[in-house]
C-alpha cells in the first residue's frame, strides 16, 4: 500500500482553513497520516501530530485530539449532567468518538446511556485509534444505535434525564426542518426537569436547523452544504449573531435556557460553547445540583470541576449584553 495523502496536509502540516473563520487558520504538525477514507457522511481522517497526540478530522476539520479533548468532553457533559438531580437515563446524539459516553458513565446515577450516530465509521475507527476516548462503549450500561438522529427522537417520548447533542443527525426531508423543530424533538424525549446541552452539529448537511440561520452568513454562490466545516464552532467572537439566534429559539421551546463555554486550543480561536436547556422554570443551571467531593473530583476530571461550573456561565460583557 502506497504512503497516504490527504489535501489538508502539504509539506508536513495539517491546515484547517474555513470561511466560517475568515482571515485565520489552525496547523498542526504532522507525524504519519494513519487513516484516511470517506464514509457514506464526511470526509474522516486521523494523523498523529507532533505535540497534540493523535488527531480526529471530519469533513477537514478538526473534531479532537488527545491533548486537549477533555476540555471539551468534560464540560459539554457535566454541565448537563451536574445540573439534574438523579440523572439515570442519558441519550448522547452524535459522539462517535466516545468522549461523551465516557464523561456520562463516571456518574453511579447512570442506568442507560445510548449513543446515537449515523455515522459508524466514526465509532469505528475511534475505537481503534482513540482508545483514551473510546473506551466508554465498553460500559455494561451503554448500548449504541447507528442511525438518524432526528428519527430516534421522533420515536422516544419523556424517556431520558439528560439528552448531550454532540451532532445531529437528519437525513433527507429532516434537512427542510428549521432549528425550533430539533429542539421541540429534544423537549418531548426529555423526562420532566430533565437538562440537555447541545453544541452544535457534524456537518451542516446533518444540522438542517443551523441552515435557516448560517443562510445570512453563507452566501449562496460560495457554499455548499458539503463546505461547511465538520464541527461547527459557536464562538462568542466568531458566531455571536448565531448564538443568539440559537438562544433565541431554544427560549421558545425550554422555560430556562444558559449560554457557557470552554477554552480548548485546537478549535477555532481556542474557545467553544454550549447551550444548557432545562425542562425545570425553577432550575439554575449555573449552580451545579451535584458534585464530586475535591479528591474525586480530580480523580475524574482534568478541566471540569464545580467551580468551573459557574464560572463558564460568566460573559465577557459584549456577549452578556448580546445574549441578554
Amino acid at each position: 500500500m502506497g504512503e497516504i495523502t490527504h489535501p489538508t496536509i502539504k509539506d508536513g502540516w495539517f491546515r484547517e482553513i474555513s470561511e466560517m473563520w475568515p482571515g485565520q487558520a489552525m496547523t498542526l504538525k504532522v507525524n504519519q497520516i494513519l487513516h484516511h477514507e470517506k464514509s457514506k457522511y464526511q470526509d474522516v481522517l486521523i494523523f498523529e501530530s507532533s505535540d497534540y497526540g493523535t488527531v480526529l478530522v471530519l469533513d477537514n476539520v478538526i473534531q479532537c485530539t488527545e491533548r486537549d479533548e477533555f476540555a471539551y468532553q468534560e464540560m459539554i457533559t457535566h454541565l448537563a449532567m451536574n445540573s439534574h438531580p438523579n440523572p439515570q437515563s442519558v441519550l448522547v446524539i452524535g459522539g462517535g468518538d466516545g468522549g461523551v459516553l465516557r464523561e456520562v458513565v463516571k456518574h453511579s446515577t447512570v442506568k442507560s446511556a445510548i449513543l446515537c450516530d449515523i455515522d459508524e465509521s466514526v465509532i469505528r475507527l475511534s475505537k481503534k485509534y482513540l482508545p483514551g476516548m473510546s473506551l466508554g462503549f465498553q460500559h455494561p450500561n451503554v448500548s449504541v444505535h447507528v442511525g438518524d438522529g432526528f428519527q430516534f427522537l421522533k420515536e422516544r417520548k419523556e424517556e431520558f434525564d439528560v439528552i448531550i447533542t454532540d451532532s445531529s443527525d437528519p437525513e433527507g426531508p429532516a434537512e427542510s426542518l428549521f432549528q425550533k423543530p430539533y429542539f421541540e424533538l429534544l423537549y418531548g424525549a426529555l423526562k420532566e426537569g430533565g437538562v440537555i446541552t447541545t453544541q452544535g452539529c457534524s456537518s451542516i448537511s446533518l444540522c438542517p436547523f443551523l441552515i435557516f440561520f448560517l443562510s445570512p452568513f453563507l452566501h449562496s454562490e460560495r457554499f455548499s452544504t458539503n463546505q461547511v466545516p465538520a464541527k461547527l464552532a459557536e464562538n462568542i467572537f466568531l458566531h455571536l449573531s448565531l448564538i443568539t439566534s440559537l438562544k433565541k429559539s431554544c427560549l421558545e421551546v425550554f422555560p430556562v435556557v444558559e449560554y457557557a463555554y470552554t477554552t480548548i486550543p485546537s478549535y477555532p480561536s481556542g474557545q467553544i460553547g454550549f447551550m444548557v436547556c432545562c425542562k425545570d422554570s425553577t432550575r439554575d443551571l449555573k449552580v451545579p445540583l451535584r458534585s464530586w467531593d475535591l479528591e474525586e473530583e480530580e480523580k475524574l476530571c482534568r478541566y471540569y470541576n464545580k467551580e468551573i461550573h459557574t464560572a463558564s456561565f460568566v460573559l465577557p460583557t459584549f456577549a452578556r449584553r448580546a445574549l441578554r
